[in-house]
């Protein structure tokens, strides 16, 4: 319609021309100059629409409570800076059940599908993003990466996102004030998680300076985890566990393993705590998630990538149901944080 009225306004205007004695290879230059200007404005009114409109996808690597947690996080603020800036922001999640090989697949798919931006949640899904993103340079924001460095996602120009990097010391530390007596410490990990490589270290150095000894089990999959948890009992007075997504997964069945056994399981997050483990000092995954989200939409509508984003912790979580059955008594750890959070184990 643009274009039409611009042709007639052309027409006229070639008619009042050659009234005032210009040709009509003039007239037809000014008719065609006008359609252009047309077409500009029509391309321009495009540009301003496909603005305010956004397509990100969500691309968790794994079904466990704590990735859950962040992506519901990211979702709901998603939708509420939608609603707050009159914007419309479609997403989609991918999940790549912990197989790289999925993971890749599907980030074939969105790279090839256009979307505006990734958001990886752990340090797989996010390495594999990064990849499918290198041609295109997607926004790859992700999610929940204890040690971006180690996980080869720092200086990458379209990569960036949150860290929960965790403070493996002041863990070490909550063992201690409430147990002072440890002999033995269980460290329980997945030797294939990247999240884990940097607290395991730490906690090896710190109890090596106590003179405190410690048992390493180690498993990849549902089954040898839970193997060796069971192992544990009876030759450990505590276990730690860091924000390892391979534990997370079996973290309700462990948490049960470990507390009949009278064993404290100390974890790197608070979605383990809520499902029956004893106790973390660590970030709250909602926030991470909100964060998360805010800075995908800043990168959207900026084009700015800034440095990732380390979450503030120091937020001590524990299980009052797990410390009753254990008959711990937890009041030392008001003395370490500045806030205690009690939970429940959730259904």
């Amino acid at each position: 319609m643009k274009k039409f009225v611009a042709v007639l306004s052309a027409a006229a205007m070639m008619t009042s021309l050659a009234a005032c004695g210009f040709t009509a290879d003039t007239a037809n230059t000014a008719a065609s100059s006008a359609e252009t200007t047309a077409s500009a404005a029509e391309s321009t009114a495009d540009t301003a629409a496909a603005a305010d409109s956004y397509k990100v996808a969500i691309v968790q690597q794994l079904d466990h409570a704590s990735l859950d947690e962040i992506r519901v996080a990211i979702e709901k603020e998603l939708d509420a800076k939608a609603a707050e800036k009159g914007i419309t922001i479609e997403y989609k999640d991918f999940n790549g059940q912990n197989d790289a090989t999925t993971l890749n697949q599907i980030g074939t798919q969105v790279v090839a599908d256009g979307y505006d931006a990734i958001i990886p949640i752990a340090t797989l899904a996010a390495q594999c993003m990064t990849t499918a993103a290198e041609s295109t340079k997607t926004p790859v924001i992700y999610a929940a990466i204890s040690d971006p460095a180690a996980a080869d996602l720092t200086d990458i120009d379209y990569v960036t996102g949150t860290s929960d990097a965790l403070n493996t010391q002041s863990i070490m530390d909550m063992m201690f004030a409430v147990q002072p007596d440890i002999q033995t410490v269980g460290l329980l990990y997945s030797n294939s998680e990247a999240n884990s490589t940097t607290p395991i270290a730490e906690a090896k150095a710190y109890l090596d300076a106590k003179g405190i000894a410690y048992v390493e089990k180690t498993g990849n999959t549902n089954d040898e985890i839970m193997t060796a948890a069971s192992s544990m009992v009876g030759q450990v007075d505590a276990v730690f566990t860091p924000t390892d997504n391979v534990v997370m997964a079996a973290a309700a069945a462990v948490s049960e393993t470990l507390t009949k056994g009278g064993i404290p399981f100390y974890t790197g997050a608070d979605s383990f705590v809520t499902a029956g483990a004893f106790a973390t000092c660590g970030v709250n995954y909602t926030e991470l998630g909100t964060y998360t989200a805010d800075m995908a939409l800043d990168i959207l509508e900026t084009g700015v990538v800034p440095a990732y984003h380390v979450m503030d912790g120091g937020i001590i979580t524990v299980n009052t149901e797990t410390a009753a059955a254990l008959g711990i008594d937890y009041s030392a750890f008001h003395d370490l944080a500045g806030q205690v959070v009690e939970v429940t184990t959730a259904e």
